[in-house]
């Protein structure tokens, strides 16, 4: 067997910060060890960590370096649930008001009293759909909405949270549009992303696909034990997810719940908005306190989806009772399929994210990440 190539590593880690990057060392070591990784944090909004190593393909002759792209899936949501809160600020938009007032097919089935913030924090009882149904629909931006709208409710709406790991994004999605009129992933490149710099896309362009990096699939499906119907429905359906091997289409496609692509970089930063109060660069993204009331609880108990006691903000995964992102109740963001997240901490200002390509099939909280994360908080 040849020997395997010397792994590259790259970026910048101040000695203030040195235990950060022996643990993103040590992750690729062990019995999972990373194929390609990068993990940025920021305080105040600028960058103070910033490390990337390992192989960007599977063969490993491609360095993963500070350019590679890579799908977040589920982390998607964090950038969904800030253009939710951005358009809350923009106006036309409130997370009290009913969803039927921006969307009114969407009030069939008995899912008229739903708000907002209900529906971005997963209690709509529609985590995912009743089929059979064809897999391409997810491609399909309006199929799904009308889905949606006719769909009958798994458990009484606004009476629990289940996790809804694709409808998120079109239920979220179609609300936005309504409000603003282009689509979720049209606005965040054109007001936020492109103005502000940030390497990360919703609806990948084919201009950008040499630069984004192969996932290695997860060794064994997550423990999700007992399969009750919102948790079948939600992961196991062969309709729960894009079953098509056209990674072009699915790239393109825009899904503001799972399948962004961008740097972790660009994911810090823009979770630096939601550590500082709105603002990035001298630059007002959202109103005074209005980062603090997107990620305020809507909900908190035993999920119906994830196999865990969760507390829901407007569509941000909140730090409270599972420890994820560091020692702060107060911190808040996503997490995705494999193990990448971002997140943010307006205690201390703090915001990271870390992407990688070899996934692991731990939902939240990946060994990864937390090594990581754990060993930035020594440093502050």
């Amino acid at each position: 067997m040849a020997d395997l190539p010397e792994t590259p590593f790259g970026g910048d880690c101040p000695p203030r910060f040195a235990p950060v990057r022996e643990a993103f060392l040590a992750n690729f070591t062990g019995d999972f060890a990373e194929l390609g990784a990068r993990f940025t944090a920021c305080i105040d909004g600028q960058v103070v960590v910033d490390l990337w190593g390992g192989w960007a393909d599977r063969d490993r002759t491609k360095p993963y370096d500070d350019k590679t792209l890579s799908p977040v899936f589920s982390t998607t949501k964090a950038a969904a649930s800030l253009m939710m809160a951005w358009r809350v600020g923009q106006g036309g938009l409130d997370y009290s008001q009913l969803a039927t007032d921006l969307w009114p097919e969407f009030g069939q089935a008995g899912k008229d009293r739903l708000t907002v913030e209900q529906v971005l924090s997963h209690q709509a009882g529609l985590s995912g759909l009743r089929g059979p149904l064809d897999p391409d629909i997810w491609f399909d931006f309006p199929a799904v909405c009308h889905a949606l709208e006719i769909a009958e409710p798994l458990w009484p709406p606004g009476t629990a949270s289940g996790y809804h790991p694709m409808t998120f994004g079109y239920l979220a999605g179609e609300l936005f549009r309504r409000a603003d009129g282009r689509s979720l992933g049209q606005a965040l490149r054109q007001d936020v992303a492109e103005p502000l710099g940030l390497d990360l896309w919703i609806g990948l362009p084919e201009s950008e696909d040499a630069r984004v990096s192969q996932v290695q699939r997860p060794p064994a499906m997550a423990n999700l034990n007992p399969i009750t119907e919102p948790r079948k429905l939600a992961f196991l359906m062969p309709w729960s997810a894009v079953a098509s091997r056209d990674v072009r289409r699915w790239r393109a496609t825009e899904s503001p719940g799972a399948n962004a692509h961008g740097t972790a970089a660009a994911f810090a930063r823009l979770m630096a908005i939601m550590a500082c109060d709105g603002e990035l660069d001298g630059r007002e993204i959202l109103p005074p306190g209005l980062a603090l009331e997107a990620a305020r609880q809507r909900i908190q108990g035993d999920d119906l989806v994830l196999p865990y006691t969760v507390s829901w903000g407007a569509g941000f995964l909140r730090n409270q009772g599972l420890g994820i992102y560091g020692p702060s109740d107060h911190a808040f963001g996503h997490s995705g399929w494999g193990g990448s997240c971002a997140a943010a901490d307006p205690e201390r200002r703090l915001s990271l994210s870390y992407v990688m390509n070899r996934q692991s099939q731990h939902l939240i909280g990946d060994p990864r990440s937390r090594r990581l994360i754990d060993a930035l908080y020594a440093c502050i």
